[in-house]
């Protein structure tokens, strides 16, 4: 595999942005590209609380992976009316279009709030699964590689990262302490307390957990299953958007799909270990900083590209098969005479050649 120009005919065009309308619509049939058109129904916090809010609503019991959610402003009213019937309630709140912990923080009281910002409000999970004091949350990487029909594949590494502050339930004193209630890498790794330890780190890999659980007598082939179907459940949630926006976009593609994605499921086990999905994210973070990212992410990348199964193909006659299939469409829509007008031009331009 080798990085070829713009102007080449790449096999896999990989981007962290959201693709483009001119993108798409270019693209040969052997190409791929590295997002969905509609997966930002569950990559924005703001899509994902809509739609898994809908879905809560239809299957109250299969939808209960995912906490309280609210979208500000619009459900402004709504949240403060809940609040007031739970006073103890916590409630962390995050800009819709953010990432990296960034404009992150807990409250108890929403009336401060202020009414036109644009935020996510969730009730707080105040009682986390805790390793040794510490509250964590895990990185998991799922593989899309079709969405007709849907196929998903787990990665079975990933990472768990840690607050590098002991827990304590949120009170007035603790409630601003980002190292405790915020397990964001790009938060922790600031804190003297951060640890660099394969065992005991503040970033373990997921099989150093489960070792460590099993070591505890968990269940972690259940654990797992949980997991598992918080994963599935989260993409059936947008699956019929998702259908509908790759055929509306890649008509042509009917032997190879176009597309793929590699997301970062982030899950949050509370203390009875049942697994809560905080969020997926569209483009997670390659960034090595330590040998257990290029471990972990490094092994990400050469199975997702396995699982590609990139093939060789004859990409010249595929481009004249399109050119083909397009004029043969346009054709079709002619009557006799304008037919018989285009065999003649093209008979024309053969004499001239």
């Amino acid at each position: 595999m080798r990085e070829v120009t713009e102007d080449s005919s790449w096999d896999i065009y990989w981007t962290d942005l959201n693709v483009g309308v001119d993108r798409i619509k270019d693209m040969k049939r052997f190409q791929r590209v590295n997002h969905f058109p509609g997966m930002t129904e569950i990559c924005r916090k703001d899509l994902l609380a809509r739609n898994l809010n809908r879905m809560q609503k239809l299957f109250p019991k299969d939808y209960n992976f995912f906490p309280k959610t609210w979208c500000l402003p619009a459900d402004h009213g709504d949240v403060l009316a809940y609040s007031k019937t739970r006073r103890s309630r916590t409630f962390i709140l995050k800009p819709d279009t953010g990432c990296q912990g960034r404009g992150i923080y807990l409250t108890r009281h929403l009336r401060d709030v202020k009414p036109s910002e644009r935020l996510i409000c969730q009730v707080y999970i105040a009682k986390p699964f805790l390793i040794d004091g510490y509250k964590f949350d895990l990185r998991i990487y799922v593989l899309i590689t079709s969405c007709d029909p849907l196929r998903i594949y787990m990665y079975n590494e990933g990472l768990a990262r840690f607050a590098t502050s002991k827990y304590k339930e949120p009170t007035g004193h603790n409630i601003s302490n980002v190292f405790m209630h915020l397990t964001n890498y790009s938060v922790n790794k600031h804190s003297r307390m951060y640890v660099v330890d394969d065992e005991i780190g503040s970033k373990r890999k997921i099989s150093t957990l489960n070792k460590w659980l099993k070591l505890k007598g968990v269940d972690v082939d259940e654990m797992w299953t949980k997991i598992d179907e918080v994963v599935m459940k989260t993409v059936i949630a947008a699956y019929p958007v998702l259908r509908h926006s790759y055929h509306a976009c890649f008509s042509m593609h009917n032997e190879t799909c176009a597309c793929f994605e590699l997301l970062g499921f982030d899950i949050l086990l509370d203390w009875r270990l049942k697994p809560y999905l905080l969020e997926v994210n569209h483009s997670p973070s390659f960034h090595t900083d330590a040998q257990i990212d290029k471990d972990v992410k490094e092994g990400l990348l050469m199975d997702t590209f396995d699982i590609l199964n990139l093939q060789r193909y004859d990409k010249k006659k595929i481009i004249e098969e399109d050119k083909k299939r397009i004029r043969d469409r346009l054709l079709q829509g002619l009557n006799g005479r304008d037919l018989r007008r285009v065999e003649y031009i093209r008979e024309s331009d053969n004499l001239d050649n």
